[in-house]
């Protein structure tokens, strides 16, 4: 009779067993493609700075996870096993893009010593967002290109629109509820927003070139939406009904 021998697995430190890396493709310097080890975390970040670099590079329709994979050196199966679909990636991207809106809109409104600072300060900050990250920008919109119901997407939408809503309430001078609005505060809402998410699209898509040509003296963009934020005034309440 032959008695079995036991193996013991391979451990690391503090006798854990051994974690076996996912690995990367890189190229040597004759161009001959190897491989090196590559944390599972930091892959995930890779795979998703590789998804904003083909964004803002090639667009939303080159943003393919074979695109993803080639631009991070890495198996075309990588983006689907972490991500699970194209709509998945595109949903953690668009995630990032809105904590890093609300990161930026909330610093450049923290000094604001009245609303109406307050809301020129997010206005430019909004447009400066998404001069600078314009293909970002049109992902985190295109609700038919993404899972809302992801919940680092829905979080940082929420607290996006949170943002919206508290600028609105210091306007308006008065706090509202994040589960139901009055008409008018709705309309303040909308409005303030629809201010800023219109000369931002329409400067991105290079429309208000003949505007600016047009305007004496000369003047840039930056100008041009410092005149509309400090004229624009929020909607009047409606008139209040009538009894009988």
């Amino acid at each position: 009779m032959i008695s079995k021998t036991t193996t013991k697995p391979v451990t690391g430190k503090n006798d854990a067993p051994a974690v076996r890396k996912p690995r990367i493709a890189k190229k040597d310097a004759s161009g001959k493609t190897k491989a090196a080890p590559y944390h599972h975390g930091t892959l995930n970040e890779a795979l998703l700075k590789a998804a904003e670099t083909v964004l803002e590079r090639d667009g939303l329709p080159g943003l393919t996870l074979r695109a993803v994979a080639r631009e991070a050196g890495v198996s075309h199966a990588a983006p689907a096993h972490h991500f699970g679909d194209l709509t998945g990636l595109l949903s953690e991207l668009a995630a990032i893009g809105f904590r890093r809106f609300n990161e930026a809109l909330a610093a450049a409104s923290r000094d604001a010593k009245s609303p109406g600072e307050m809301m020129e300060a997010r206005g430019i900050a909004y447009v400066a967002f998404a001069r600078a990250y314009p293909g970002l920008y049109q992902l985190m919109f295109r609700t038919e290109r993404l899972d809302m119901s992801r919940p680092s997407l829905s979080a940082a939408a929420t607290a996006a629109l949170a943002g919206l809503t508290g600028a609105a309430a210091a306007s308006r001078h008065e706090p509202i509820s994040k589960d139901a609005l009055t008409l008018a505060q709705a309309g303040n809402i909308v409005w303030a927003w629809s201010l800023v998410h219109g000369f931002a699209s329409l400067l991105i898509d290079g429309r208000l070139e003949d505007i600016l040509e047009r305007i004496e003296g000369g003047a840039d963009a930056d100008t041009l939406l410092g005149a509309m934020l400090r004229g624009a005034r929020p909607p009047a309440a409606p008139p209040a009904k009538k009894d009988g």
